[in-house]
């Protein structure tokens, strides 16, 4: 019998809280490429190398934790279509509505403008074709959406149309159909749900996860460059498929909700080591033509892998400790950042390129910069909230009566 006994039904506020937290991060973070040294879509006069260990602080768990977390909001769904009855393709048809058409909507209307300035102000430098001819932002849309573009300098083509930043909703409806899928077949998670209970049950639901991202860093990461292009993208989907299945499983176990807190601390105290020596690493070899030597490589995998798992322990143990309690500002952000997320990179790359045009100094571009998006991002969020069904488009359903079957199993859609 397994010792991975279920929470009792009702909302995980810890989870929402943790969701709502890194979709936030993620608007600091593309802040924070207007600025770093790295090629990003605009740039800011103002360049902060300082910065880039800040950055590295995140990069290695923010979007696995993001699929973990809407791993177990799909739990939560799930739950609540059972509940009243319902199944998988309750479940397919609810990820298919919420996720398609905002990702259609984004890549069409939202990403357009990010492409255009980066035409315009970063490849027009590096041989783009035409460089003389701007056509505006309409003209560049036909192009954009025709794929006729022909954009193309020394670092390569643009390929549009794209789904840059969205891609993260492209993957997760992928992985939200194929475990729907999966879980079509008849006993498949009843048999995925005991497996997962004796792998993960006491120090292996610490150690196990680790031991995979090693191995896909050993193996996959060196292999498969991060593309983002769904088609190719081997080493992202063993992570990030890997982390939403981990959420789908573990979401319901009060024993691994304890496990983390038990482990936050420690977690937390190797996760800063993992940083430090990683960032020292990168840092250390940042230019081009280093190479280090391949014993280190190999450790840093390794120091990589902890790194990811550490932070990502810590924060599921700090947010179960602390986070237990929703209230009015959860509920409105809990909906209100999917549609921060669609939109918040185009209003950074659009507001950067005209900030960076007026010479400001730094400390005014980049508050000006944080909070415009920012506004930008809740007056997106509001006007959605008032166009009853065409709110899809930017992430937002229009409300619906709950029902008591519905208040007891407490859906966390992500």
């Amino acid at each position: 019998m397994s010792d991975i006994a279920p929470v009792p039904p009702g909302r995980r506020y810890d989870l929402d809280w943790i969701r709502v937290g890194a979709f936030l991060l993620l608007i600091f973070y593309h802040v924070g490429m207007f600025y770093v040294p790295w090629d990003w879509h605009v740039k800011s006069g103002h360049e902060l190398p300082w910065l880039e260990p800040v950055m590295q602080l995140t990069n290695p768990w923010r979007l696995t934790l993001l699929f973990l977390v809407s791993g177990c909001a799909t739990r939560f769904l799930l739950d609540s279509f059972a509940a009243r009855g319902r199944g998988v393709g309750a479940l397919a048809g609810s990820r298919l509505l919420r996720l398609l058409p905002a990702l259609l909507f984004g890549m069409f209307v939202v990403v357009p403008p990010q492409s255009y300035y980066e035409i315009f102000e970063h490849l027009r430098g590096q041989g783009v074709a035409d460089p003389a001819a701007d056509p505006g932002l309409a003209g560049f849309w036909v192009r954009y959406a025709t794929a006729s573009g022909g954009w193309c300098g020394t670092d390569g083509c643009l390929i549009t149309p794209t789904w840059n930043h969205l891609w993260f909703i492209a993957y997760l409806l992928v992985y939200s159909l194929l475990l729907a899928l999966l879980l079509a077949v008849p006993g498949a998670q009843r048999s995925l749900q005991a497996g997962a209970d004796r792998l993960f049950r006491g120090w292996g639901l610490l150690v196990w996860p680790l031991v995979w991202l090693f191995a896909i860093r050993l193996v996959l990461a060196p292999a498969f460059e991060i593309t983002h292009a769904l088609v190719d993208d081997w080493y992202n989907h063993a992570l990030s498929f890997a982390a939403f299945l981990f959420g789908f499983l573990i979401a319901r176990s009060e024993p691994a909700r304890r496990s983390f807190m038990a482990a936050r601390w420690p977690a937390l105290v190797l996760a800063l080591v993992s940083w430090a020596a990683w960032a020292a690493y990168a840092w250390t070899f940042r230019a081009d033509d280093a190479v280090p030597p391949e014993a280190l490589r190999m450790v840093m995998r390794l120091v990589y892998a902890v790194d990811q798992w550490a932070f990502i322990v810590a924060i599921l143990g700090f947010g179960a400790r602390w986070l237990n309690r929703g209230g009015p500002v959860l509920r409105y952000l809990t909906i209100g950042v999917f549609p921060f997320y669609i939109v918040h990179q185009t209003v950074i790359v659009v507001l950067g390129h005209h900030l960076a045009e007026l010479g400001l100094p730094l400390a005014a571009e980049a508050t000006l910069l944080i909070a415009a998006t920012f506004a930008g991002c809740f007056l997106t969020y509001e006007f959605a909230r008032r166009i009853g069904w065409l709110g899809l488009l930017l992430g937002v359903r229009p409300p619906r009566r709950p029902t008591p079957a519905a208040l007891v199993a407490a859906p966390q859609e992500g």
